[in-house]
């Protein structure tokens, strides 16, 4: 069984520097229009990263908290010479970026990006990365079909390793993720509304047809035309709306900066890797970029998961064959998080540039 389950992960695997490349480098050049935009392109750059980073950082003080990956008898396992990743905080930082082909990745496309939103041919090579965006991304689709058998191949080896009580972390994993961003989306985005005196209940009410749409797709990006015409609907202006809602489906993904934050640190506990606090903020770091881009593609969570994994060098990349069975399910508490989070975005830049009409909302939203 543990073949199906490894052969997976290792193609996973070769899609992480070419997503890296693509996505980084469209996100930046993104950034740079943004900017063009002005006044509001500004502020919604600003409040995707605090919130995304607060997502972060509470996903890793919940995951702390709760210990979910404690418990897992991995000692006699030879998962990559889980050793080494115990003993890695002695790495210094030039032979971190030396043998370490992901952040090179990762640093050269943020460059590559930099310097592309300068060029003259901007628009000619930007779509050219996009048209290799879109055949990678439908490649990834195809190899994502069959994470069932991976998923398969892993939770037998898995079980048949350490015996049923393997699932029990996994499933304490579960409810501390969907509990961590239900408790989010009340008391962090709600608190957001709430600022401008709007219930965060009635705002889900308001969007629930959506929220069953992104329930059953576990895809944020399949409901975002109908997010765009309902938040005009409620008073949102049609320049905010198309600014920020697009924007925060690649740089405002609340409820996968939870999760990976959460998944990396249960990994942690199931190999006994013990985190120093140089060690955290880096992962912080690396996910702060990671964790932009490629949302509402099936699977691109758990390819995020790999390239952090990848980069920090911390963690057996090998681990993600525990979580290929559970991935679905978070796969949808990941997107029904992004969804609430980007029209929570919406509703208060709108109401920061006093572009917000009081009385369509309470009319909407009564």
């Amino acid at each position: 069984m543990q073949p199906l389950g490894k052969y997976f992960i290792e193609v996973v695997k070769l899609f992480i520097n070419p997503i890296i490349v693509v996505t980084i480098i469209t996100g930046i050049c993104g950034m740079e229009s943004m900017k063009k935009v002005g006044r509001i392109g500004g502020k919604a750059l600003l409040y995707f990263e605090v919130v995304t980073t607060l997502a972060l950082v509470i996903g890793i003080a919940v995951a702390y908290l709760v210990k979910p990956g404690a418990g897992i008898d991995t000692s006699g396992v030879n998962v990559a010479d889980v050793s080494k990743y115990q003993n890695g905080s002695a790495v210094s930082m030039m032979s971190f970026f030396r043998e370490n082909s992901t952040i090179q990745f990762l640093l050269g496309s943020i460059l590559a990006g930099l310097l592309l939103s300068r060029s003259v041919h901007k628009a000619t090579v930007l779509a050219k990365i996009q048209w290799a965006a879109n055949y990678i991304f439908k490649a990834l689709g195809w190899v994502m079909k069959l994470s069932p058998i991976g998923a398969f191949g892993g939770m037998a080896f898995t079980i048949g390793k350490y015996g049923l009580a393997a699932l029990l972390p996994l499933g304490k994993l579960m409810l501390c993720v969907y509990i961590t961003m239900f408790l989010f989306i009340i008391f962090v985005l709600g608190a957001v509304l709430r600022y401008y005196k709007i219930s965060i209940w009635k705002f889900l009410r308001y969007l629930r047809d959506e929220l069953l749409i992104v329930l059953g797709t576990s895809s944020s990006e399949a409901a975002l035309p109908a997010l765009m015409t309902k938040l005009e609907d409620m008073g949102c202006h049609r320049s905010v709306v198309g600014l920020v809602v697009p924007t925060g489906y690649s740089f405002n993904l609340d409820g996968t900066s939870i999760y990976l934050s959460m998944a990396i640190i249960f990994l942690a506990q199931v190999f006994n890797v013990h985190l120093s606090w140089e060690q955290i903020i880096t992962i912080i770091g690396v996910l702060m970029v990671t964790s932009k881009g490629a949302a509402g593609v099936t699977g691109s969570g758990f390819i995020i998961l790999a390239s952090t994994l990848a980069a920090v060098k911390v963690i057996p990349v090998q681990g993600l064959a525990l979580l290929l069975g559970v991935d679905r399910f978070m796969s949808e508490a990941r997107a029904i998080t992004n969804f609430i989070g980007n029209g929570v975005a919406t509703v208060f830049l709108s109401n920061q540039e006093s572009l917000f009409d009081r009385s369509k909302a309470q009319e909407r939203l009564q």
